[in-house]
């Protein structure tokens, strides 16, 4: 028996003004000079490796907090000269509780790492670095 493959939609509405609206609603997010696109991709895969992270430390029983941010440097690709994100590094720092012991650490960072649609979305892959309970998991 075939086992139906979970699929995600989302959809957006920018106006004129550069106003954007998730057709989920909650607040708009109104143009602001200082909030680039890029600014709003690295926010979008800190928040999503955030969720990720959520999603698995919950399954194993966990209960998580977490902040991070992000740095990515755009340039010509030489593949094919265009214009992208050529390296992203992110930080990310959160407590779990209890706390687990260092082999799961790493498998839900992996699991957290894997998850995240934005990450799997960009062709360059962030690099991650994690300190979990006031631990840098290296």
């Amino acid at each position: 028996m075939a086992v139906k493959q979970r699929v995600f939609e989302f959809e957006i509405a920018v106006d004129r003004g550069r106003t954007s609206r998730s057709a989920l609603g909650g607040g708009d997010l109104e143009r602001d000079d200082e909030w680039w696109p890029e600014h709003l991709v690295l926010a979008a895969l800190v928040r999503c490796t955030l969720a990720s992270m959520d999603y698995s430390a919950r399954k194993a029983g966990l209960d998580v907090v977490g902040e991070g941010r992000a740095h990515g440097t755009v340039a010509k690709r030489d593949s094919d000269g265009l214009y992208a994100f050529v390296d992203i590094r992110s930080r990310l720092e959160i407590e779990l509780d209890p706390p687990p012991e260092q082999s799961a650490v790493r498998e839900l960072i992996a699991e957290a790492e894997r998850g995240c649609f934005v990450s799997n979305s960009i062709e360059t892959r962030p690099r991650h670095h994690w300190t979990v309970n006031g631990e840098e998991i290296v």
